[in-house]
């Protein structure tokens, strides 16, 4: 099969008119195509076509856009009152409802309109790829070719291979992305994807972390924000994307893995979502929102100082941080082997929780604290207590780590504090995904920085922060839940022993 999506004038239609069907029309047109769009409500393409004027109008008005190129883009995107109009497009674009029923019934009426060599391209985010071309007559010209919203925005595209897509179709999209001015990223056809299934770490963690009464939303949103670098916490984001969108995502893609453990979506957004909590758009969710909605809070520390610090010797390099900064605080650093008996005790686990260590270790609990080190300590610091910590101890250790300025969260004993337990999730993810080939490693950070905003590619994240280290936090929290949750990709655990890059690809 030979394609050429190269033509200046080339003819598009597009089905669905809501804001993703919207969106390609406009990033067809701008780049030259000719655009049919259609819409089983009619006044849903009037009202499309206005939209995409008004968005346009707003760049001429900042000077971003001559207004001869939008008076252009807009004379290229035409309404479709049938689907019949399609008949000479050489390809045809579907952003309907996510229901795979209706996306099968609608490629089948295609086929009878649409020339034999035309392509068929599905925007679907979860569905499966094959399973939505195995009705039609010729399968092999079905592709998915998932843009993320906004689409004029969000300049990055997955194109999908299906079990029975022609190698020639894929390679198209790929080009006409490109064309469009968007970065392409293939994948094969699995539940997710690239940027939905490598997003499942984020979220579905953070939940469990505030499920467990860890500590609060807002607590893991400071913490994934300011000291992890991500531009939202996880209850921020879903707050932005809602619940009626974000949820049933984490279900679909949970159950068609067969309930793989990683990917077990929380009663928290299931009970949110039955009340009506969705986030921004409907005027509540984790946080509230509106003119009248006040920002939370964060108390001052306290003031209480302990007399001086003993810092466990289990992790060198940590000790050794910790020790340094310290000092530079004015903090009193006890060298013994072992704590006096009046000191502050602070341990540094990889994955662990404070109560392991403290009992591992021979110390007192009730003045033991942990502090997260494997992220920076210069905007944001997070420190764990054991079930016993005395809330002296506690207040001492908070009033100490807070006393340069830098902001502090304490939260309850957790094996792998909160940036730990997400981070390595993420990656961990992502390193399957890789050992999966599903996509290859580079598109998988790509596809991420740019469809998630991640301050970096999951696997050059894990790059930064250390494979070995994520290895180590995998299997301290999964010797400590017992839930194959935790277990690391195989991808992970032999470029850690082998000292590789998480990007090295397989030979």
């Amino acid at each position: 099969m030979t394609i050429d999506f190269q033509a200046h004038d080339l003819s598009v239609g597009v089905v669905g008119a809501g804001a993703m069907g919207r969106g390609i029309a406009q990033v067809l047109a701008q780049c030259g195509c000719r655009v049919r769009l259609h819409d089983a409500n009619p006044t849903a393409v009037d009202a499309a076509i206005a939209s995409i004027g008004q968005a346009l109008g707003k760049q001429v008005d900042k000077g971003k856009l001559d207004a001869g190129r939008r008076d252009d883009t807009l004379a290229r995107i035409v309404a479709a009152p049938a689907l019949e109009a399609f008949a000479d497009c050489r390809l045809v674009v579907e952003a309907v409802v996510e229901q795979i029923d209706v996306k099968r019934a609608l490629f089948l009426r295609l086929e009878g309109i649409v020339a034999d060599d035309a392509v068929l391209a599905s925007n679907t985010s979860s569905l499966s790829v094959t399973a939505i071309a195995a009705p039609c007559a010729h399968p092999a010209r079905v592709a998915g070719w998932h843009f993320f919203n906004p689409v004029p925005l969000m300049k990055v595209a997955e194109v999908i291979d299906g079990l029975a897509t022609d190698r020639a179709v894929g390679d198209a999209l790929m080009a006409l992305t490109r064309r469009l001015g968007h970065t392409p990223v293939r994948a094969k056809d699995t539940p997710g994807f690239i940027v939905n299934h490598a997003g499942r770490g984020y979220g579905t963690e953070a939940l469990r972390i505030v499920g467990e009464g860890i500590c609060d939303f807002v607590d893991v949103d400071r913490v994934m924000r300011e000291a992890a670098g991500f531009r939202l916490g996880p209850f921020e984001l879903l707050d932005l994307t809602a619940l009626d969108v974000s949820h049933p995502v984490m279900e679909a893609i949970y159950r068609q893995y067969f309930d793989e453990p990683r990917f077990r979506p929380s009663v928290i957004t299931a009970q949110r979502l039955a009340g009506g909590r969705l986030g921004r758009k409907s005027g509540a969710g984790f946080y509230p929102y509106g003119d009248d909605a006040a920002p939370i809070v964060e108390p001052r520390p306290p003031v209480a100082l302990p007399a001086s610090v003993w810092i466990s010797r289990a992790h060198v390099e940590a000790q050794s941080e910790l020790t340094w900064l310290l000092e530079k605080m004015g903090a009193t650093v006890e060298a013994g082997a072992v704590p006096s008996d009046d000191a502050l005790i602070v341990v540094t686990p990889l994955g662990g929780d404070a109560t392991t260590c403290a009992v591992e270790e021979g110390l007192d609990p009730e003045r033991t604290v942990a502090i997260d080190t494997l992220v920076p300590l210069a905007l944001r610091r997070t420190l764990m207590t054991t079930p016993v910590t005395s809330p002296q101890v506690r207040d001492e250790a908070h009033g100490l780590f807070a006393s340069d300025g830098v902001a502090v969260t304490v939260i309850g004993d957790s094996p792998g504090f909160v940036a730990q337990r997400i981070m390595a999730t993420i990656v961990n993810i992502a390193c399957d995904i890789a050992q999966q080939k599903i996509a290859s490693p580079g598109d998988i950070d790509l596809a991420v920085r740019l469809g998630l905003n991640y301050p970096n590619g999951p696997l050059a994240m894990g790059d930064a922060l250390g494979p070995m280290k994520l290895l180590t936090i995998l299997r301290a929290m999964q010797d400590f839940y017992g839930d194959p949750r935790y277990r690391p990709s195989p991808w992970l655990t032999r470029r850690a022993l082998l000292g590789l890059s998480l990007t090295t690809p397989a030979r």
